[in-house]
């Protein structure tokens, strides 16, 4: 998936750190600041003071409750600042879940997580062609129709090489996709044509049998060329730089604060929406806060640390669980300029990280599983889970063996010691914790010293983007249902393989995936590269996400996805008579 908005955040004063005192007092230092700094808010927020609440939610004529029956509104939260609404350019969570509030692709996902129509009414695939046929109720928010001309500009546009979109890979199985993004032909030679308004014709390098399952994602979704144009380079940057065909309508985007959607009346399927509007009044990934701001009825949802799971009890609110299938790690960078080139340096660091440690008592969060390897546990293989068919042996800490490693990547490098190395790092409560809990095991284990850059998400995009890292703290979910959506990520063309990983042995083994038939002969190909990632130290391996999370009793229908939107609220409706928050 795009690449996951930030770490999650537990309860600060919780979590003890191992190994190591120093690293607990260091923790402890900056977690007595940051709960001092939310306690005071909290007392300000108590006092009236609206410049505070001003932080975040502050859009005019918002919704201050978490249910607002008579206006048939809810409030929920987004977990950071969108970076990019620009479906052709987008490549992150949260931006995604937007979008799926706000546009419409040929295809969606519905309440039980399964493809169905959405702009293109019917669909057919016959060999390397794959035919959508759109229906004639598709409408912009300006009123206008919605043609196969939008799906081919948008489409084009992504491969264009100077959108420089991070997606463009997805759009490859397309006739002459790849050689346009690489500026070999022109865009007009990429086999996606608009028949007539209605009808969008595709041709495929070769046949492939999961392309329906990919058009659903963001980046297939469309744009209308004359209101594009008429943006001048801003378009998706403000919530009047857009215009609209999903199910509700951006009216106002206070950057880094809040966002509100209503109700799209020219939506095709607007029957289907119950609710009127979302009110976004709250970014922040803070589990405190939300929680709190759950407890005092003003958002719809909040997922649970595992210290407030006593509270939710005693309050006797109804927990849910939910697993994103998303797979956090550290990511290396091998570029050639960085010192984490070296396969000897990256084995030495892998052989001294514990993800159970990790997780167990670093995290400590309901849900959450130490991660074994970039494929999570859901993927499947022929009969049963991937990593079962293609078992790799588990990691666990060899200091001993780790040392040698690191002496044989000194040698390579030609150091006596290795100079400081930079950690790139959400700048998030847990994201802080996780990144000196590193410092601490590379220094005691190794000697090695790491360097923490923390940055707001935005700004850590564009630093993944730059290679301006060593190591970054990252994590990828799935686009669609099909293993290559983690196999193809480290692939050297993939412009989401931020570290640049290159290797023609897993580039051969991803061909084979994306273009064979045989199902057998994929899933060995995604076996090998499973085998690859680890033998190569890709990737250091932390956590699967999961969620223990509460609803609002009064709001139905509320959707979590692994693919599509992870949070949707286009099948929610208000039951007033489902009693009042608590």
């Amino acid at each position: 998936m795009k690449q996951s908005e930030s770490l999650p955040t537990t309860d600060p004063s919780s979590t003890v750190p191992a190994p190591g005192d120093r690293m607990t007092r260091a923790a402890a230092r900056q977690l007595a600041i940051y709960a001092a700094v939310v306690v005071l808010a909290l007392v300000v927020a108590m006092f009236g003071l609206n410049y505070l609440a001003s932080l975040t939610s502050s859009a005019a004529g918002m919704s201050r409750e978490a249910v607002d029956v008579e206006n048939n509104i809810i409030t929920s939260y987004l977990r950071e600042e969108p970076p990019q609404m620009n479906s052709m350019r987008s490549s992150d969570a949260i931006s995604s879940m937007v979008m799926a509030h706000v546009m419409e692709g040929l295809l969606r996902y519905d309440e039980n997580s399964e493809l169905a129509p959405g702009v293109a009414e019917r669909w057919e695939q016959d060999g390397r062609t794959v035919t959508f046929w759109l229906r004639d109720d598709a409408r912009w928010s300006n009123g206008e129709p919605v043609t196969a001309h939008d799906f081919e500009f948008a489409w084009k546009n992504v491969l264009a090489p100077a959108t420089g979109s991070q997606y463009a890979f997805l759009l490859y199985p397309i006739l002459n996709a790849e050689a346009a993004n690489n500026g070999e032909v022109s865009t007009d030679e990429v086999g996606v044509e608009a028949v007539d308004d209605h009808t969008l014709v595709v041709t495929l390098e070769t046949p492939i049998a999961y392309f329906d399952r990919m058009v659903a994602y963001m980046t297939f979704m469309p744009v209308n060329q004359e209101f594009f144009e008429q943006t001048n380079g801003r378009y998706g940057a403000d919530a009047d730089q857009m215009i609209y065909n999903g199910p509700f309508i951006m009216t106002s985007w206070v950057h880094g604060a809040s966002m509100q959607l209503r109700k799209n009346p020219y939506y095709w399927d607007a029957d289907r929406i119950k609710l009127d509007g979302i009110d976004y009044a709250h970014m922040t990934s803070d589990s405190n806060t939300l929680q709190n701001l759950f407890k005092d009825g003003q958002i719809v949802i909040a997922d649970l640390t595992s210290e407030m799971l006593e509270e939710a009890m005693f309050q006797r609110w109804p927990l849910s669980q939910f697993m994103e299938g998303t797979t956090f790690y550290a990511e290396f960078n091998h570029r050639p300029e960085r010192l984490t080139r070296n396969l000897n340096l990256r084995k030495a660091m892998l052989l001294v990280h514990d993800p159970s440690e990790l997780v167990n008592r670093v995290i400590k969060l309901p849900g959450y599983v130490p991660a074994e390897t970039l494929f999570p546990r859901w993927v499947q293989g022929m009969d049963g889970s991937l990593r079962e068919e293609y078992p790799l042996p588990p990691l666990q800490r060899d200091v001993e063996k780790a040392r040698e490693h690191l002496q044989m990547a000194l040698d390579e490098l030609g150091l006596e010691e290795l100079p400081p190395l930079v950690f790139l790092s959400s700048d998030t409560p847990v994201a802080r914790i996780q990144s000196e809990y590193y410092q601490e095991v590379f220094r005691r284990y190794l000697g090695i010293e790491l360097l923490i850059d923390r940055q707001v998400f935005r700004q850590r995009l564009e630093k993944m983007t730059a290679g301006d890292f060593d190591l970054v703290g990252a994590g990828w979910g799935p686009d669609y249902n099909d293993p290559l959506t983690f196999a193809d990520l480290f692939a050297s063309w993939n412009l989401n393989n931020r570290g640049r990983y290159s290797n023609p042995e897993l580039d051969a083994q991803v061909r084979i995936a994306q273009s064979s038939l045989d199902p057998q002969e994929r899933t060995d190909a995604f076996g090998e590269i499973h085998r690859i990632i680890r033998d190569q130290a890709v990737i250091m391996p932390d956590y699967e996400r999961g969620y223990v999370y509460v609803t609002d009793p009064r709001v139905k229908g509320i959707v979590r996805h692994v693919f599509g939107a992870e949070t949707d609220f286009t099948n929610a409706w208000i039951d007033a008579d489902a009693g009042e928050e608590q």
